[in-house]
């Protein structure tokens, strides 16, 4: 297992009588903090960094787990690349910044309600995001090859989530190939990123406020780079089974050890 210098404890979880108390009233402070910094000057990558490990380390506060595997394919890239991965929970869209930004210059493709978040907004707007407003396709669709291709050729990788929307499975019908068709366009390799990120769990109410489940382990997989060749359908195939494949290894792992949801 490769475990980066973000240094998350993965020896063994800590016990905690009220999780999901403890870790909001961590993230409280992580975002009253972090968005007081991007709207009073200019939000680094080493800001990023360091808000996005203390998320890391609020879950692991709150009793849960992380377990980093395979980032020797980030770090031994020699250009920028698009991460693809799935997407579980609100958690990695915190998370990974605090792995790939220490190693390669990144930002995310998100939806423009999450720039109006009073805190969150201000941090993500520093990144330079892609903002798709999923209500007109071939705009968003503008947006990720044009923008993307910008940011990839200035050395910048970007992150894309071709589920849309948070799904605790992998359904190959609502994975869409525009990771795929940026990194064919912009000729870098693909990276996929296998996730399972339910310990945060998804809110009735608030679809970003929900129970944090401790003992469901945090699992963050990079697969090898996948270079793009031709219209791209035969890599977005392997790079959604590789994604898949790991998926259900942990869903498994967790249904045998009694602890799934």
């Amino acid at each position: 297992m490769s475990i980066y210098s973000c240094n998350y404890d993965t020896s063994s979880p800590r016990s905690c009588n009220f999780p999901s108390l403890r870790f909001y009233g961590l993230m409280a402070g992580i975002l009253r903090r972090a968005g007081s910094l991007a709207r009073s000057r200019p939000y680094t990558g080493e800001d990023w960094i360091h808000s996005s490990e203390e998320v890391g380390k609020a879950l692991e506060a709150a009793g849960g787990q992380i377990h980093i595997e395979g980032v020797e394919h980030v770090s031994g890239l020699d250009s920028p690349c698009v991460f693809v991965a799935n997407h579980m929970s609100t958690l990695e869209t915190f998370l990974l910044p605090s792995i790939i930004q220490p190693i390669r210059d990144v930002t995310f493709v998100v939806k423009g309600s999450l720039l109006k978040y009073p805190c969150l907004g201000p941090v993500l707007k520093s990144r330079d995001p892609l903002v798709v407003g999923r209500t007109n396709p071939r705009e968003d669709l503008s947006v990720v090859l044009d923008g993307g291709s910008r940011h990839l050729a200035s050395g910048r990788s970007v992150i894309i989530f071709p589920q849309g929307t948070r799904s605790h499975t992998v359904d190959p019908g609502s994975f869409s190939s525009l990771g795929t068709k940026l990194a064919r366009k912009a000729k870098v390799p693909v990276v996929p990123i296998a996730l399972k990120t339910d310990a945060w769990g998804t809110g009735k109410l608030i679809k970003d406020i929900g129970w944090i489940h401790p003992e469901l382990p945090v699992h963050i997989k990079f697969g090898e780079p996948v270079s793009i060749e031709g219209n791209g359908k035969a890599e977005h195939e392997k790079i959604l089974a590789y994604i898949q494949y790991w998926h259900e290894q942990w869903v498994q792992e967790a249904r045998t050890k009694g602890v799934s949801r």
